[in-house]
């Protein structure tokens, strides 16, 4: 029998309150789930606002255990009740330290177990140094019912060596919950294309599927850098083992994307395209060393 696996990304935008976004996204992962969607990605720190885009004391209060924050448990209930997987991202707190994190809630309610952001960016309007460690659990792969999958979070998208590392464990289909969108010292850039692109690469280049989930509207925390909240700019997507787009949002849509893919035929074409027979690793070095000459 054919192994299938159908996935979703969702799309919208969130408010300051916690209890109303849970609800927003229970609203559309049970929209996923109708749609026959097994394992349905929300976007990045849906809980709130995202509150990176200045230094405030404040914001450590809203963080909580991976194991009883308000939205795992919330989203536990509802992966039991539709017994779907729903990688879940939250800002954690263990003890005094503190973590851009994702739970990986399996289809009838378990949890995985947590993979915590490895790339933490600082600039202007994502100034998340200031509220997360880096990552201390390595880049992981979690064998669901559905399928074995790869999380990453935003900027970690950016980097190929992720992607990769993930791959070479086995994952097959890469999932990446996303907030981001205007550049407060810069209105007149635009991200949005070359996001979508880097994430393409990796699947083109691990021969794998690849889903991002991206929030969009501008929300009221406002960044010190041009004194207005932060635009994000959506274009959600769902792309396949060649990179192309097989479901893709634009700027403003709100909703679920839906795709399905043969994870048989996957695995044999990633052994006939050869990447993983050629690597040579013992000329990567260059790769593991911080400062190479």
């Amino acid at each position: 029998m054919t192994r299938t696996v159908k996935v979703a990304a969702l799309q919208t935008a969130y408010g300051p309150d916690m209890a109303a976004n849970i609800a927003r996204t229970e609203t559309l992962v049970r929209e996923a789930a109708a749609a026959g969607a097994q394992i349905i990605l929300p976007s990045e720190l849906f809980q709130g606002e995202y509150f990176c885009v200045s230094q405030e004391e404040k914001w450590f209060a809203t963080a909580y255990p991976w194991r009883t924050h308000p939205a795992v448990l919330a989203m536990q209930r509802l992966a039991r009740e539709l017994d779907v997987v729903i990688p879940t991202s939250i800002y954690e707190s263990e003890g005094p330290h503190y973590f851009n994190s994702l739970v990986v809630i399996d289809a009838g309610g378990e949890l995985l177990g947590v993979y915590r952001k490895s790339h933490i960016p600082d600039g202007p309007g994502y100034q998340e140094k200031y509220y997360f460690r880096p990552g201390d659990t390595g880049f992981k792969v979690w064998d669901t019912q559905y399928a074995r999958i790869g999380v990453g979070i935003c900027w970690d998208q950016w980097y190929p060596e992720a992607a990769r590392a993930m791959a070479l464990q086995g994952a097959e289909v890469l999932f990446y919950p996303t907030a981001i969108g205007s550049e407060p010292h810069d209105s007149s850039l635009d991200t949005a294309a070359p996001w979508q692109r880097v994430m393409q690469g990796h699947a083109v280049a691990n021969v794998i599927p690849v889903v991002a989930s991206n929030r969009i509207g501008t929300e009221s925390l406002v960044s010190p850098q041009n004194g207005q909240g932060q635009t994000f700019y959506g274009h959600s997507f769902i792309a396949n083992h060649r990179g192309d787009l097989v479901e893709s949002f634009g700027a403003s849509e709100e909703g679920v994307l839906v795709a399905e893919f043969d994870l048989d035929f996957l695995k044999t074409h990633r052994a006939a395209w050869g990447f993983f027979r050629d690597r040579r690793p013992e000329l990567y070095a260059a790769l593991a060393n911080p400062r190479p000459a």
